[in-house]
């Protein structure tokens, strides 16, 4: 693709893969503000017979795509987005080794990349980031006393002159690395997960109040469970009614699944754990929206135990008593790396088997089927960390935003939706 504007500011000229990329700062005539547009299909790249571009498909268009050296990156990793219900623009936010990069992927013909907020300390391939109350929250593994940056999203809207390099609006430093941010909407709670192995939650979720976003309080944390690489954390309404109303962090912690309540922060209280057979290591997991179920991510079995992409179902119905309940596994021997669920299909970034779309509909009599992908690694599907990090599927456009080791930022669509 080419990112062109009207009238052209600056330009540089670069090769991707078996592309050529025109990367521009240039002005728009009413504003003067930069913008990078894809002026190559103003309609974007259907996906038809089999292919979006260079990129295989089943049913999932390419909208946009932006490499990381617009970013002034060299690897990406993680991604979330944003929706501001004040305007309805939607922006992508992409993490990577050097920085977050916000880009507005409101109409995704004309992709804005309105700039980005630099690490705190150095370079990392893991980074993260969550977002609540129309704040951005970010933290950085194995990258010293990063701690976590808060950044405004609502300064995205006036951004005069993109791309901006932008400061945080707080920098809270009551811990250094960490691997993951989880936040809780409703509560208003951050836990921050995988710091310090001999810090004095043992690298367990610590429990962070950003009920005012740039005022930040540490609350105490959970160490009862060990190191936690990921989580889930709800306020609960599923069918355990012993827990309606109290807050539930799940943990995926390396080698098992801990639940516990979290709703006291001075007092949590491990509920129960659950492990399964051919453990790889436990990476991360999603609840089915009735609560019934929840999806586990195991990082490493496919390349140390040597299985397809599988996926761990348990049965979270009682919470006391988890049960483990079905292994769906994938076509490829792909490592499954960050999943979601929205409605009946489970949305999983695959490194390099890209995203797999999974309708969970029948999850209850043990079916899972895929229903569609996009390959953002087309090279192969083999086991390997390459390919797709993340991904996001929660605009209200439809629009999906996947973020991928090499290849960057992509935004893609359900066809014909």
């Amino acid at each position: 693709m080419n990112y062109l504007k009207k009238s052209i500011c600056s330009i540089q000229l670069f090769v991707f893969g078996s592309l050529l990329f025109l990367s521009t700062q240039s002005c728009d005539r009413n504003n003067n503000e930069p913008i990078l547009r894809n002026d190559t299909d103003t309609s974007g790249i259907p996906c038809e017979n089999g292919f979006a571009d260079i990129y295989p498909c089943n049913d999932y268009d390419l909208m946009a795509q932006i490499p990381l050296s617009i970013f002034g990156a060299t690897e990406g990793n993680d991604s979330w987005g944003w929706t501001d219900f004040t305007t309805d623009k939607e922006y992508a936010l992409m993490a990577t080794d050097a920085n977050v990069s916000f880009v507005d992927i409101t109409d995704t013909n004309n992709p804005i990349y309105l700039g980005n907020i630099p690490t705190a300390t150095i370079s990392s391939p893991w980074r993260d980031v969550k977002v609540y109350k129309n704040h951005a929250f970010i933290v950085a593994d194995n990258a010293g006393n990063h701690g976590m940056q808060v950044f405004d999203l609502t300064r995205l809207r006036n951004v005069a002159n993109p791309p901006e390099t932008f400061t945080p609006d707080a920098h809270f430093t009551g811990f250094g690395s960490a691997h993951n941010v989880v936040i809780n909407d409703v509560s208003g709670y951050a836990y921050i997960v995988g710091t310090n192995r001999s810090g004095t939650f043992a690298g367990g979720p610590l429990f962070i109040n950003i009920q005012n976003p740039t005022s930040p309080i540490s609350e105490g944390g959970f160490g009862a469970g060990g190191y936690s690489h990921d989580a889930q954390v709800i306020t609960y309404n599923g069918p355990d009614t012993d827990y309606t109303g109290r807050e539930i962090l799940i943990g995926s912690n390396e080698n098992e699944v801990v639940i516990a309540d979290v709703t006291d922060k001075s007092n949590p209280i491990k509920i129960s754990d659950i492990s399964y057979s051919n453990v790889g290591y436990t990476h991360q997991g999603w609840f089915t929206e009735d609560l019934n179920y929840f999806i586990l991510g195991d990082e490493l079995d496919e390349r140390d135990i040597g299985t397809n992409t599988r996926t761990i179902v348990f049965d979270f119905s009682d919470l006391d008593n988890p049960a483990y309940h079905m292994d769906y596994l994938g076509a490829s021997t792909a490592i499954d790396h960050n999943g979601y669920v929205k409605g009946d299909t489970f949305y999983q970034a695959s490194y390099r088997a890209g995203i797999r779309m999974i309708d969970i509909s029948q999850i209850a009599s043990s079916t899972m089927t895929e229903i569609g992908y996009f390959d953002t690694h087309p090279e192969n599907d083999d086991t390997g960390f390459n390919g797709a990090w993340n991904v996001y599927p929660y605009l209200p456009s439809g629009n999906i935003i996947v973020s991928d080791i090499e290849r960057g930022l992509f935004v893609i669509k359900k066809s014909g939706s």
